[in-house]
């Protein structure tokens, strides 16, 4: 009740001062009424309702911000006109997606996990190997991908080989370093267990070890879908055909189309959190036995 009285009083005191304040803070404070409900009423449906109701919330308030205090859209375009730019320009935005996604990110996320679990195999297997790259894995991680994207490009060309080339430096050390770290976490007793049994170092490996580093490996995987994108997006940046999110995006900050630009973050936020969603459901149906994922 006092939580009422004092969400009331601050929208009332808003409007006095500014009704388009008083407008904004209303809509906020209905957004947030409704989420609470919603939350405490627990499940399925509510954990699924609440970030909806919230993502809804945030759009509603952008557009009315945007109309109530005329802002610029060469400042920040509303979302109706972000929508309109994107159904205008699906074929553009289609064939963006497949030059820098799939050609470059998916590619070269594929390239690097594998030859990043490949060469963790042999590290583990090696241990002067262990020793010589984890080392190495965390100076490479620390490098700028300014410093890094113009010269791949230059190396592999301005298509999509030298975004996946760019993609791969980045995502082999965090899966190399994570999958090394897994394949180390099994405890004393267990490794005592398998060589009671007879084991050889790769059956242990691969009934052992490879399944208890499967979280370890998955967070690798989970952490370069992130990486794989903004990569792949940024070597756009400094050569490209004329295509390409990153491409695009450059080209529509220079003719002030920042609808165009904000159509294109779209795309990328929805393959991100698409590639991520996959990852994290094929997670779950793989380390169903870890306790993080146990119902």
């Amino acid at each position: 009740m006092q939580r009422g009285i004092v969400v009331v009083a601050a929208v009332t005191l808003a409007a006095i001062l500014d009704p388009r304040q008083g407008a904004v803070l209303a809509i906020w404070f209905a957004g947030w009424g409704l989420n609470t409900l919603i939350a405490q009423r627990g499940g399925r449906v509510a954990a699924m309702a609440v970030p909806a109701i919230f993502g809804l919330t945030v759009l509603i308030l952008w557009e009315v911000a945007v109309r109530l205090f005329n802002v610029p859209g060469v400042i920040l375009p509303a979302p109706s006109a972000i929508a309109a730019a994107f159904a205008a320009n699906a074929p553009t935005l289609w064939t963006d997606f497949v030059q820098t996604v799939v050609k470059g990110a998916l590619s070269g996320y594929v390239i690097g996990c594998a030859a990043a679990f490949g060469v963790a195999l042999l590290a583990d297997r090696f241990d002067f190997l262990r020793r010589g790259l984890l080392p190495v894995g965390n100076f490479m991680a620390a490098l700028p991908i300014v410093g890094t994207a113009p010269i791949l490009v230059m190396w592999f060309g301005f298509d999509w080989q030298s975004k996946a080339a760019v993609v791969v430096a980045m995502v082999f050390f965090p899966v190399l370093v994570n999958t090394v770290a897994g394949l180390a976490d099994t405890q004393a007793m267990q490794r005592d267990l398998m060589r009671t049994y007879g084991a050889s170092y790769w059956r242990s490996l691969m009934k052992l070890r490879v399944p208890s580093a499967m979280p370890f490996i998955f967070n690798g995987l989970k952490i370069s879908t992130t990486l794989a994108l903004v990569g792949a997006i940024v070597a756009e940046f400094f050569g490209s055909p004329v295509q390409g999110v990153g491409f695009r995006i450059s080209v529509s900050v220079g003719q002030l189309a920042l609808d165009m630009v904000w159509a294109e973050i779209v795309v990328a936020a929805l393959a991100g959190s698409a590639f991520y969603g996959i990852i994290a459901f094929v997670e779950k149906r793989v380390t169903f036995w870890h306790p993080s994922n146990r119902g």
